[in-house]
């Protein structure tokens, strides 16, 4: 029979919505098995986990009265428990399930007794306890199937700053411009791709941004990007390399509008970047924008002032 990672599942009742049930187990099945099951709230008041959902499940309900108005004694218990199934080493990781920055620390010290930790929450969740687990799942967005039944406004969120801590397409686009230059080769395997940024971002998942798979996801969002096929594989590559004769003409153009001179090179460069997404000065064979622009005819670069040659 073969052995699964086993995992303790702690549940903020006070946070979590009984809705998720279904989606926090489903998911929990593709690391491993849920041994130890818990759920921690104040039961008195109602949390909207019933019987019957504890049952299905297999969850036991522990009861956590708030001793004093204000101070939340469910994130205590569920600590406590944490730390006493750590000593007794029953489990190789942990999932918690809440939306709750608080437990930020907890995942932090678990982590450095090199157990497992998945974090289970909704995109309001902050990016400090997301980047504390090793994998993060956003339970609101990740039950969508395709994009159009994601709200609108979560779908506006996903490139900026929001509400939801949800990692941005534009980031995700800068990480895979970065990996796809340290390859050198102009292109890297969409398996690859999928690796790093799920390394890099621990709740990165293209169900969030309402797509089944990556290609599809890449296709359709950054245009800056294309895959290819090879021999059965698919590789991210960037877009056709911009002219280099249209670069000249836009940083002449620049320097031209700012009556002949521009005094920091970073200028040109955040420009052109700006204008182009995706340049990068190693297509063009140059590691300093300074050497870049000294090949340009028609400029002069002194240290960090670039001007017009004057004309005889």
């Amino acid at each position: 029979m073969e052995e699964k990672t086993q995992f303790a599942v702690l549940i903020d009742a006070d946070n979590i919505s009984a809705k998720y049930a279904p989606v926090i187990f489903d998911e929990l099945e593709k690391y491993g098995y849920a041994s130890c099951r818990r759920i921690y709230g104040n039961w008195s008041k109602g949390t909207g986990w019933k019987e019957e959902i504890l049952l299905e499940h297999s969850i036991i309900p522990i009861q956590q009265f708030s001793y004093t108005l204000g101070k939340n004694s469910t994130d205590m218990a569920m600590v406590i428990d944490a730390m006493d199934l750590l000593y007794q080493n029953k489990v190789d990781g942990f999932c918690l399930v809440t939306s709750d920055s608080d437990f930020t620390r907890l995942a932090m010290r678990l982590r450095e007794e090199n157990k497992y930790i998945i974090g289970m929450g909704e995109s309001k969740t902050p990016p400090a306890l997301t980047r504390a687990c090793n994998r993060f799942i956003h339970l609101n967005l990740i039950g969508e199937s395709d994009k159009d039944s994601i709200e609108s406004d979560t779908i506006s969120n996903l490139d900026g700053d929001s509400s939801e801590y949800v990692t941005s397409i534009k980031d995700l686009e800068k990480a895979i411009l970065g990996i796809i230059n340290e390859s050198g080769k102009g292109k890297v395997d969409l398996g690859a791709i999928g690796n790093r940024l799920s390394k890099r971002y621990p709740d990165f998942d293209v169900r969030n941004y309402g797509y089944s798979k990556l290609s599809v996801f890449i296709n359709e969002e950054m245009p800056g990007f294309y895959i290819s096929k090879e021999n059965k594989h698919n590789f991210v590559q960037k877009g056709e390399l911009i002219e280099r004769e249209e670069i000249k003409k836009e940083v002449i153009s620049m320097i031209e509008g700012n009556n002949g001179v521009i005094d920091n090179l970073s200028i040109i460069n955040n420009k052109l970047k700006d204008e182009h997404e995706g340049f990068d000065l190693h297509d063009y064979g140059y590691s300093r924008f300074s050497s870049f622009l000294r090949s340009i005819e028609g400029l002069l670069v002194d240290g960090n002032r670039v001007r017009l040659k004057r004309k005889k």
